[in-house]
């Protein structure tokens, strides 16, 4: 009989879970993974290709992709003071962040809901989560917050900034009382920073622990998995030590470069978007019996009343729709969804396929 390996020598607590599941969207319009819905035009394309043959993919990447690193710094505002490091995705990120601070017993701290990797990579770096539920409106509970801080010590705080699934943006005198309150690091996340209208990264020289972490997921990039985290020197020199060596391969290096070179691009695809925004706004908001929540992202959390959502989910579903199902039966997003702002033809065919389903 073979001697059942797995069960003796992995964690108890990661056989227990459940690996990140992302769902084939097929054919299917894919409005559920608040990805920039457009492609380059073909001219930035064509160039980008023409230049691409000349990577050296024999070549290891430079360790600390420097010039990269130094576009994004131009390009995302970082204060000159400030040093940075780039990951592999946000997610790599959060998990070097983790791992440098995973003191026995130390804590990670986030309201809720927000993003699940939060809680994912603690668990993964063995540190203890405490999460603190948001208030009604999804804003920060400021009292329990402060509670939580001087009970739990946390060794860090994760701020999403909009907050992800809710997408709204939490009031920064809160923030600025809880980097002020905390005794160890926090980092505001700002994956949609694009579409916020509001940024700490200019604050960053005014606190002592504080950092801001981003991506350019959001703006049109989701396939490179690139993410940047910028602080003071003496965070950064620190967590770099823990970033695995070559992270950022030779291809993100050099299309994200080229990417960052056009950002005017990037931003005429963020001001659609935006503008895109409202418009589905106001059609949601013109169906009956819909709750939507401001969003200061690229997505929108709305349910239905009467509805269930996962029936709602399952007609979008089978109309050939595909946008994000977030059932939780005893918390706030209790009967909600998330839909991605699309194209205008993919937004017209979601609200089309929703009042003819809200008919029935």
């Amino acid at each position: 009989m073979v001697k059942p390996l797995v069960k003796e020598w992995i964690r108890d607590d990661i056989r227990a879970l459940n690996a990140y599941h992302v769902p084939d969207p097929g054919e299917m319009i894919k409005l559920d993974a608040m990805e920039n819905p457009y492609l380059w035009p073909e001219a930035m394309q064509q160039l980008w290709l023409s230049q691409l043959a000349n990577v050296p993919l024999n070549r290891y990447p430079d360790p600390s992709a420097a010039k990269l690193t130094a576009k994004i710094e131009q390009v995302m505002a970082v204060p000159k003071s400030m040093k940075s490091i780039l990951g592999n995705g946000s997610d790599e990120l959060i998990q070097i962040i983790c791992m440098a601070l995973a003191k026995p017993d130390s804590v990670v701290m986030a309201p809720e809901p927000t993003f699940v990797m939060y809680q994912m990579i603690a668990q993964f770096t063995n540190m203890h989560y405490q999460g603190i539920p948001l208030d009604e409106q999804f804003q920060l509970d400021m009292p329990a917050m402060r509670e939580a801080i001087e009970k739990h010590q946390p060794a860090v705080i994760f701020l999403a900034y909009p907050n992800n699934p809710t997408g709204n943006l939490f009031s920064e005198q809160d923030v600025r009382d809880i980097i002020a309150m905390a005794p160890g690091l926090v980092v505001v996340d700002e994956a949609y920073h694009a579409f916020a209208g509001h940024s700490f990264m200019p604050m960053l020289g005014e606190y002592a622990n504080l950092v801001v972490m981003r991506t350019v997921s959001k703006m049109g990039l989701a396939g490179l998995r690139l993410g940047l985290l910028s602080g003071r020197p003496e965070w950064l020199n620190e967590f770099d030590k823990v970033r695995l060596p070559y992270n950022i391969n030779v291809l993100t290096q050099f299309s994200a470069e080229f990417a960052l070179e056009h950002s005017d691009v990037l931003q005429q695809q963020t001001d659609q978007i935006c503008a895109d925004r409202i418009k589905l706004q106001s059609a949601l908001n013109a169906l009956p019996n819909i709750t939507q929540y401001p969003s200061a992202a690229n997505f929108i959390l709305f349910k239905i009343a009467d509805r269930q959502s996962d029936d709602i989910f399952t007609a979008l579903k089978q109309s050939g729709i595909l946008i994000k199902r977030l059932a939780n039966p005893s918390g706030p997003l209790k009967n909600t969804l998330r839909v991605t702002i699309g194209t205008e033809q993919e937004n017209a065919a979601f609200i089309k396929s929703l009042s003819d389903i809200l008919k029935h």
